[in-house]
């Protein structure tokens, strides 16, 4: 009897020292804003950048700065680089995209997604983040082309690889 009570002891130990390692190891929840976006987290109640542990998430940054639509998502991109600067991540960091354009068909889609992928191949030149573009009648902010969303790992970008060979040429 004297023995079982002695693991029932011991394992009860066991349980509560791992129950505090555990509370100690949880990840913290950091709520970030880079400066002048600020009003986003007071006034629209939603946080710009949300850092847990090395994840970091962007909320949606739309297109807004710019003559052409080139010229806002370059701008975008930007702010992007700025929200991830805010968390202590970079662009090599981005894991995920999901972006969102304003178009009424597929063919508009199409065609508004040309300056988006011309800006993604130079800010991202190997290494792509996984990407889902998405379609939309409309973003919170009229005159923005296109809203970007992303996620990073801090520190991922350092060592990536790839081991994906290129595809044959297509024979007709």
């Amino acid at each position: 009897m004297r023995r079982a009570s002695f693991r029932s002891t011991s394992c009860l130990v066991l349980l509560a020292a791992s129950g505090i390692a555990t509370a100690q190891e949880a990840p913290t929840r950091e709520h970030l804003a880079p400066e002048g976006w600020e009003g986003s987290y007071h006034g629209l109640h939603y946080t710009p950048v949300l850092k847990v542990g090395e994840r970091v998430i962007v909320s949606g940054i739309p297109a807004t700065v710019g003559e052409t639509d080139e010229d806002r998502i370059r701008w975008m991109f930007r702010q992007l680089e700025s929200h991830l600067a805010r968390a202590g991540a970079t662009l090599a960091d981005v894991v995920e995209l999901q972006s969102f354009h304003v178009a009424r068909d597929h063919a508009e889609f199409r065609r508004k997604l040309e300056p988006m992928l011309k800006v993604h191949r130079e800010v991202f030149r190997e290494h792509y983040p996984a990407w889902t573009a998405v379609a939309t009648p409309a973003l919170y902010s009229a005159e923005a082309p296109v809203e970007l969303r992303a996620e990073a790992i801090i520190g991922s970008g350092r060592a990536p690889k790839a081991d994906i060979p290129q595809p044959a040429p297509a024979t007709d």
